[in-house]
């Protein structure tokens, strides 16, 4: 058999036709045979770079996650804004439409699916942590925006609350209760100088996301 002389490029065209079908018609329906049928390759092509449609999705998510990477390292490394001010600024570059809109369409509700919760949490605690709102929550300290004698626990709980307890992503919420679970947030976070961290422009954002009808019968007025 001659070898693939251009792995890189399978894998890129895999991950293109992925992502697309994620997107479409998400991770649940879009099936590993459409993804062999939509690239043109054989199954063993695949196999040979991915072991299953799982090993797919957490390549696509990974590469979504680098091409944002970009964005969220302009923010922690500008020099114009103080601590609390990139704290902001990185959570609304997070819940831009375009992003948020990719991800909710392709991912399955995380609560039904533990082995992706435990990926997300594994990234948020080892890489999204560490890499971009500790280091932000340090300046705010630094430049007394932020007050707190913690700033690694303070990022892993602003962002495990937000990441899975907020994002309507990881269970069925309904715009009311995301509504209330964004209250409550801001609340806890107050008193280390940080107001309003979830604004009005970013609720809306999340009630949207809330209201795309994920939600079960039980929970809608219909």
């Amino acid at each position: 058999m001659a070898r693939n002389k251009y792995p890189e490029e399978t894998v890129r065209k895999i991950l293109d036709t992925a992502e697309r079908l994620f997107i479409e018609t998400g991770y649940d329906r879009a099936s590993l045979q459409e993804i062999i049928d939509e690239t043109g390759l054989s199954k063993g092509a695949i196999y040979h770079h991915f072991a299953s449609k799982e090993d797919i999705f957490y390549a696509v998510c990974d590469r979504i996650g680098q091409r944002n990477a970009g964005e969220l390292v302009a923010v922690r490394d500008g020099p114009s804004l103080n601590g609390l001010e990139k704290l902001r600024t990185i959570f609304k570059v997070s819940l831009h439409p375009d992003k948020q809109s990719k991800m909710y369409s392709m991912m399955p509700y995380l609560i039904d699916n533990p082995k992706f919760l435990a990926a997300e949490l594994q990234s948020l605690f080892m890489e999204v942590v560490p890499e971009f709102l500790e280091p932000i929550i340090r300046q705010g300290v630094a430049d007394g925006s932020i007050r707190t004698d913690h700033p690694k626990e303070l990022a892993e709980a602003m962002l495990l609350l937000a990441d899975g307890w907020v994002n309507p992503v990881v269970q069925p919420t309904t715009p009311e209760e995301l509504r209330a679970r964004c209250e409550i947030y801001n609340q806890l976070f107050f008193r280390f100088g940080i107001p309003e961290m979830i604004d009005r422009e970013s609720i809306e954002l999340l009630e949207h996301y809330a209201g795309l009808g994920r939600c079960p019968p039980e929970k809608t007025n219909g």
